[in-house]
Parts: structure tokens; C-alpha cells; sequence
């Protein structure tokens, strides 16, 4: 019994030895291997507000309606994740209230700014094969004007839908499309594997919504470009600030 007790003991030791072996060189190799996954990457997914752009497309909306710095605030607090997206989009709608003819003009007039390196990033992408997708809780005409700025088919957009009353007037927003409610960019990227088969998805953008959605994206990686989130910083295995540093990856292979 003796003698089994310390076969038994010494083959403790061995799986011990092996499991913490095993251990350190994965927490070591976590970020290499998002780094592979990205320049192996079948799709990208591209958050749009604070990423793609500068701004936050629904505080330039409600700044535009007159109601700015109310909304902004409401914003930052969906961004932190402290409140669901969705209830933080009904609430802010409701106070924007904007007609089809003040978004339009707000496209025309004051046009969203494309991030430093978003266009040469997608560009390198698309060279290398690799699909681009926007998703974003922002709104889908605006969302469609960015896409044409940086030749994304308008087809590779997932975005939110106003409504409007055949006058113009403000009528809601689509509560059916996925990116209406938190967990809502998982659902698109789960969609677009079922449907293109997708082996490695990689999702980028600043805010929590965008990092909930790894999994099923299998590498999420945070912006802080723009603007810096708290929460996305400290718990982003990757996280970077220039899309420069995305186009060093790439020419790594």
C-alpha cells in the first residue's frame, strides 16, 4: 500500500509539473495568438461610432436636434455598460425625437470624420481577401455614408433603422434588428459565420458592446483612438490606439 501511495504521489507531482508547464507559456502567448488570428482572419467587424469615426454619430445628431450635452451623457453610460443599450437608445431617441430631413442634413452639412488609418487599414484588409463588415449601434443612413467613404459594400452593414411618418416626422426606430439591444453585434457576427462559414472573425471598437461579442468573434480588439473607455482598457487582452499599429500586424506575415 505503502509503495502505491508514493507511485500515486509521484504521478501528482508529474500532472502538477505538467499542468503549471502548460500554463505559463498560454498566458505569455495570449496576445501572439490574437495577433495570428487577426492576420489570419477570415472577416473583420469594425465598430463605427468612436472607432471608424471620430465621433459618436448619435451625439452629433442630438447635438444637431439642439438636446447634445443630455444625450452625451446618456451615451457614456451606455458605452460603460451600466445601462442596456437598447433602454439607452429608447431613451435618447425620445429626445432627439429627429426627422428624416434633419438627418439628412446633418449627413450633408457636417459629414462624420473618418479615424487617421481606417482607410489604408480596410484597403490592406480587402487586399489580403479579408471581408469587412460594420457593425454598429448607430443608424443605418449614416452608418451607409461611412461605408462608401471607405469602399465597404453598403451590404456589409449592420446598423439601426429610424422610422419615419410619411411626413418626416420622427416614428421610432426598428426594434428588430440586432444591433437595437446589447449582445446585439454577437448575433450579427454569429449570422455572418453561419452564413459565410467564417473560421476567424475578429471584432474591433471602443465601446462594451463591442467586446461583448467575443465570443462568438474569435478575437476582440479595443480602439482607444478617440475616446478611452474605462472598462474596454482594462479588460481588452488588445488594446490599441492607432490603426497603424493594426497595419504593422498585417505586414508581419
Amino acid at each position: 500500500m505503502a509503495q502505491h501511495s508514493v507511485q500515486c504521489n509521484d504521478w501528482q507531482k508529474e500532472l502538477l509539473l505538467f499542468s503549471c508547464s502548460r500554463k505559463l507559456p498560454r498566458r505569455m502567448a495570449s496576445l501572439l495568438e490574437l495577433k495570428e488570428i487577426f492576420r489570419n482572419a477570415d472577416a473583420v467587424c469594425f465598430d463605427v461610432d468612436s472607432t471608424v469615426i471620430k465621433e459618436e454619430g448619435i451625439d452629433e445628431l442630438a447635438k444637431f436636434c439642439g438636446v447634445g450635452d443630455a444625450v452625451a451623457e446618456m451615451t457614456r453610460r451606455a458605452m460603460g455598460g451600466s445601462v442596456t443599450f437598447k433602454a439607452a437608445l429608447t431613451a435618447r431617441l425620445g429626445l432627439i425625437r429627429p426627422s428624416w430631413e434633419q438627418v439628412q442634413k446633418l449627413i450633408s452639412e457636417h459629414p462624420p470624420q473618418l479615424t487617421p488609418g481606417i482607410s489604408e487599414l480596410v484597403s490592406r484588409l480587402h487586399q489580403r481577401g479579408i471581408q469587412v463588415f460594420l457593425v454598429s449601434g448607430g443608424f443605418q443612413s449614416i452608418v451607409e455614408h461611412v461605408a462608401l467613404q471607405v469602399n465597404i459594400p453598403t451590404a456589409n452593414v449592420f446598423a439601426n433603422r429610424l422610422k419615419f411618418y410619411f411626413n418626416g416626422e420622427y416614428a421610432g426606430f426598428d426594434e428588430t434588428q440586432p444591433t437595437a439591444e446589447s449582445g446585439g453585434k454577437g448575433k450579427v457576427i454569429s449570422h455572418l459565420k453561419e452564413q459565410f462559414h467564417f473560421k476567424k472573425v475578429v471584432m474591433i471598437g471602443d465601446g462594451a458592446t463591442d467586446m461583448e461579442a467575443c465570443p462568438p468573434a474569435d478575437c476582440f480588439i479595443g480602439f482607444g483612438g478617440n475616446v478611452i473607455r474605462k472598462q474596454v482598457k482594462e479588460k481588452a487582452k488588445w488594446y490599441i490606439t492607432h490603426f497603424d499599429e493594426l497595419l504593422k500586424e498585417l505586414e508581419e506575415r
